[in-house]
């Protein structure tokens, strides 16, 4: 493995890339599969085998952000983790330029008797800093991850949130080439999550190589500018983050159940409650209220093209943070959004108080939807839309009936009209 990029070769290469897995109903199966090869034995193969990767080729350069989708058990993880060198490949190779850092399984390699600050000598060593970097970094280290009064105890006496912090903080402060990153933007509570994105967005200003692996398609496309699908240990698609993430979106429509799931009840963390005082460093939704057609209102049965709908909704912030953002998606039953709306798209900011409490309202007029049952979610964010601070899913469900035959999901502003000119070309 080299540790020197250059921008005429790629950071990452796979080249027929594949993982396979040797599954053994019993453990005797295995000892049996290991004296296979003796006669008395015969031939026989005790094991199933899961091909969980096979027949990547992959090619990243040097400052590309490339997010990863895909379902559950299709591969992604074993690519980071072949990627990463935390597995050996069955097949092909893999080629790095550059220095890696991982947030795969934060702090799997910790050992829990050491203290936190043995622990980060022991991590940064294995990501390849010497023992000067090491010591010019370490306050930095211990300063971001939040846990100095515990920095010289056993890891094995800190909370989960600790534990979590302290291994985020290592492996993005080893200044690496290579940023590999799988879930990893929920770690720790809400204002350590928030500041652990910034950097990560700062890593990315900067002109490091970004690999992210993510659930939430918002992101990937807001963050990526290139996107990779897999299904199945294969590429699906291999293109921009946009296109990419519209493909594998119309894949989980297509693949989802048809069975209509009971609307959700409002979202218990959304109360009343108000002049609540939110975190440091973070943000929280207090209260959502909806008026249809002028009453209040949470589950209605309303008309397409006649009904509209006021939502009010207040949050608390640290005044010390920027703004946040507030946001709204309309989707069906079946979890597709069919529209969405958003201050910062909108340029609207929110009005706080010193104490960084705000109340917004959105006003959805005639709402043009064709019949079916829709729910509206809210979501309150960071200034730039990427960080999710708090969200209210299903505050509002509604039962959209309509006049006439018209199929879909909108009612889209149109017009017919008669052409006195006969064009020869149409009718030819």
């Amino acid at each position: 493995m080299s540790f020197s990029a250059t921008n005429s070769e790629p950071a990452i290469q796979a080249l027929n890339l594949g993982k396979s897995y040797q599954l053994y109903q019993r453990p005797s199966d295995r000892l049996k599969q290991f004296l296979w090869p003796h006669r008395w034995l015969g031939s026989r193969q005790y094991y199933r085998e899961l091909r969980a990767l096979h027949d990547i080729n992959l090619r990243i350069m040097p400052g590309e952000v490339v997010g990863i989708v895909g379902q559950n058990g299709s591969g992604k993880s074993t690519l980071l983790q072949l990627i990463c060198g935390t597995l050996t490949p069955t097949q092909g190779d893999v080629r790095i330029n550059g220095r890696i850092a991982a947030l795969l399984e934060l702090g799997a390699g910790f050992n829990p008797e050491f203290t936190g600050r043995e622990n980060i000598y022991m991590s940064a060593a294995i990501l390849g800093l010497s023992s000067a970097e090491i010591a010019d970094r370490i306050e930095s280290i211990i300063d971001f991850s939040g846990v100095r009064d515990f920095i010289d105890q056993p890891v094995k006496t800190y909370s989960s949130g600790m534990y979590v912090r302290l291994a985020f903080s290592v492996a993005i402060n080893v200044n690496p080439d290579i940023l590999v990153i799988d879930e990893a933007l929920s770690v720790g509570d809400g204002a350590f999550a928030r500041k652990s994105f910034s950097r990560i967005m700062q890593m990315r200003d900067a002109g490091k190589t970004i690999l992210f692996c993510s659930h939430s398609l918002f992101q990937v496309e807001s963050l990526c500018a290139r996107a990779v699908w897999i299904n199945k240990g294969e590429i699906v698609l291999d293109g921009e983050s946009a296109q990419v993430v519209s493909a594998y979106q119309s894949f989980l429509d297509k693949t989802a159940s048809d069975a209509a799931a009971e609307a959700p009840a409002p979202h218990p963390a959304v109360s009343a409650t108000s002049n609540t005082k939110s975190a440091m460093g973070s943000a929280h939704l207090e209260k959502v209220k909806l008026q249809i057609d002028g009453s209040d209102a949470a589950h209605a049965t309303i008309t397409g093209g006649q009904s509209s709908i006021m939502i009010w909704i207040a949050f608390a912030s640290d005044p010390s943070l920027p703004c946040p953002t507030v946001a709204m998606t309309l989707e069906t039953k079946s979890g597709r959004t069919i529209t969405s709306a958003a201050t910062w798209e909108d340029q609207f900011i929110a009005q706080r108080t010193p104490a960084g409490a705000s109340q917004v309202c959105l006003k959805l007029d005639r709402l043009p939807l064709l019949k079916g049952e829709y729910l509206i979610n809210i979501y309150l964010l960071c200034e730039r839309g990427l960080h999710l601070y708090d969200s209210a899913m299903g505050v509002a469900c509604l039962q959209v009936k309509q006049t006439g035959r018209l199929q879909g999901f909108f009612s889209i502003p149109h017009q017919w009209q008669n052409d006195t000119i006969i064009h020869d070309d149409l009718i030819s």
